[in-house]
């Protein structure tokens, strides 16, 4: 499943959703540097089993999401839009 990742508006993370725009949940950045995962909706069941970190990086967290779901995440550009 790909996954599209975007900073979040309020700046607090980035949001995670599938190709269609549905919510797939957040990457939530906390100190220091510790990216957690955590998804929701219908990604609940999709992420299920998933190691939610920390994860030393946004990278790292992504990676997790790609291994695990068989996707790739794509982030988005705003300079392209």
């Amino acid at each position: 499943m790909d996954v599209t990742v975007d900073r979040a508006a309020d700046g607090e993370g980035w949001t995670l959703k599938d190709l269609l725009g549905r919510s797939m949940g957040k990457v939530a950045e906390g100190p220091p540097s510790r990216f957690t995962i955590r998804p929701e909706g219908h990604a609940l069941e999709t992420m299920e089993g998933i190691n939610l970190g920390p994860h030393a990086s946004l990278d790292d967290a992504l990676a997790e999401i790609e291994r695990h779901t068989r996707g790739v995440c794509r982030r988005v550009d705003k300079e392209s839009e």
